[in-house]
């Protein structure tokens, strides 16, 4: 690190250490006001009419935020998914990393200007092509860094070290001028952060952004080198999600503070790329994707942004209208679910506040109270389970390397035990109920590489298809995603097969397995 640069950053803590008036504050933990819809000019029909529409749709949503001048005035989640949990944001983490890219401009510890280059002079290719000695922070927060195609998997999947392994791609386009999303490029942000401050992203963020917006609990994947993903593999709560898009809509002020500068807000938040300058306007009219893109920001329809995450994580600000919406999902077409909240939340939105509806207001309190994703049938048990009862199960050779499975049947709980030659996995399911519980049992995702959390909450439930068939719903509950394993049974012979919900959903190779003597 350079010693202006190191100066600068100690003189920025002591700023930040006399702006919050005392060196061991506790860290601010209040959630946001709440409201009623009415009394901010949202009609609760209309809520609700969203919520109806969302349980006949093809999404599973887990939660919801809504926020009207600064108020939560609607909020729910799906049993089992629960307000407590973090959820894995996917790419939402990338409005994130661009934060800290705005505090770090701010600081004066780097200019958007700054050439990629400039902070990896050990790493570098042999020869470095005219674009790659181009390629500027600018072009890494845009997405136009001009590799061609993603690197994203190549590289984490790859067992070398990223950032070399980034700089050695060639560069097809000239920086700045061809769009293409690229997960990897926000990775080199977080590292280059993680160089001109010495800290990883979570540690730099906590003074600046976490701690003053009471966000806690949080965590984030990092790579095998121990720098933050940047990209993705950012969890936190949907009220933390909400307190984000919020502090955004207030231009950067919190608490009658400004945390970051407005001048950033602005940058960050406003058109910098045609992510497809050719598209018919037709076209275009009807796609969120298709209205320009920030600093790791997305436009969108209706003159709103947005963070957005994979599988349908989103931070939807509407200046225009005031308001914030925050979701957390699993949906195989995305831009519905947008669609979604411009068809039935904002037309719900007036300029002046509503007369008080008591009991429409009642109805949405109720249904957001209600809210539930589908939970196994409750089944007598099968007659096959005094034959089963803690029976090992020998698995043939596996993907997931497993030895051996074993069930037990206790009440109104299935145990089930996965074995490996130094690990027994072992995870309760409900009968008509969900059992949440922590296993090390990796679960679906992508881009889910070394540095990621080994403990998972998870929830699970059974229920009896027939005589003997077994069904085992595991969900992810700080995540988007589930699985199912379903167990056929056949005298001593067992065959599990694996369903992961990741859109559009597919079946990991079955695993048989033969009862032990």
């Amino acid at each position: 690190m350079k010693i202006s640069r190191l100066f600068s950053s100690i003189a920025v803590l002591a700023f930040f250490t006399a702006l919050t008036g005392c060196k061991n504050e506790a860290p601010v933990t209040s959630s946001l006001p709440r409201s009623t819809p009415e009394a901010e000019g949202v009609s609760s029909g209309g809520l609700l009419t969203f919520l109806d529409s969302a349980s006949v749709s093809r999404h599973e949503f887990h939660s919801i935020m809504v926020l009207r001048h600064g108020k939560v005035i609607a909020e729910g989640w799906w049993d089992p998914y629960k307000p407590e949990l973090r959820h894995t944001l996917y790419s939402v983490s990338k409005s994130f990393t661009s934060t800290a890219v705005g505090f770090a401009v701010t600081e004066k510890l780097l200019s958007v200007d700054d050439k990629v280059i400039s902070f990896f002079p050990d790493q570098l290719p042999d020869t470095v092509s005219p674009f790659l000695a181009d390629m500027a922070v600018r072009d890494l927060l845009t997405m136009t860094v001009g590799q061609s195609p993603e690197p994203s998997n190549a590289i984490t999947s790859s067992g070398s070290d990223w950032v070399p392994a980034f700089l050695n791609l060639p560069v097809v386009n000239e920086p700045g001028s061809v769009f293409l999303y690229n997960s990897m490029a926000t990775f080199m942000l977080s590292a280059i952060l993680q160089k001109v401050t010495g800290e990883k992203l979570t540690d730099y963020l906590q003074p600046r952004l976490f701690g003053p917006l009471g966000i806690e609990g949080m965590d984030w994947e990092s790579s095998p080198e121990g720098i933050n993903t940047g990209g993705w593999g950012l969890r936190v709560k949907t009220e933390d999600m909400a307190k984000f898009g919020q502090l955004y809509l207030q231009k950067g002020s919190w608490n009658g503070k400004q945390v970051i500068p407005a001048t950033w807000v602005e940058e960050a938040t406003t058109f910098k790329i045609d992510q497809a300058p050719g598209a018919p306007e037709e076209i275009k009219d009807k796609s969120d994707w298709m209205q320009g893109y920030c600093y790791q920001f997305w436009r969108s329809r209706n003159n709103a942004y947005r963070a957005d995450g994979a599988f349908g994580q989103y931070i939807i600000v509407m200046p225009e209208k005031d308001a914030v919406v925050a979701i957390t999902s699993e949906s195989p077409d995305m831009q519905d679910v947008i669609n979604m909240v411009w068809k039935y939340i904002l037309p719900a939105m007036n300029d002046e506040a509503l007369p008080e509806n008591k009991e429409a207001a009642e109805r949405l309190s109720a249904k957001l109270a209600s809210l539930t994703v589908p939970l196994p049938v409750k089944t007598d048990d099968s007659p096959v389970i005094a034959g089963l009862q803690d029976k090992r199960f020998l698995l043939a050779e596996n993907n997931l390397k497993l030895d051996y499975l074993t069930l037990d049947f206790t009440g109104d709980a299935c145990n089930l035990s996965l074995g490996t030659t130094d690990k027994v996995h072992t995870i309760p399911f409900g009968r008509g109920e969900w059992i949440t519980a922590e296993t090390e049992l990796g679960g679906p995702g992508i881009l889910r590489r070394p540095g990621a959390t080994s403990s998972n909450m998870v929830t699970g439930a059974y229920t009896w298809e027939n005589d003997t068939t077994l069904a085992l719903t595991l969900r992810y509950i700080e995540s988007p995603h589930h699985i199912k394993m379903t167990c056929r049974f056949e005298g001593e012979i067992a065959e599990v097969n694996i369903r992961q919900s990741t859109p559009p959903g597919y079946d990991l190779p079955a695993l048989k397995g033969t009862m032990s003597k």
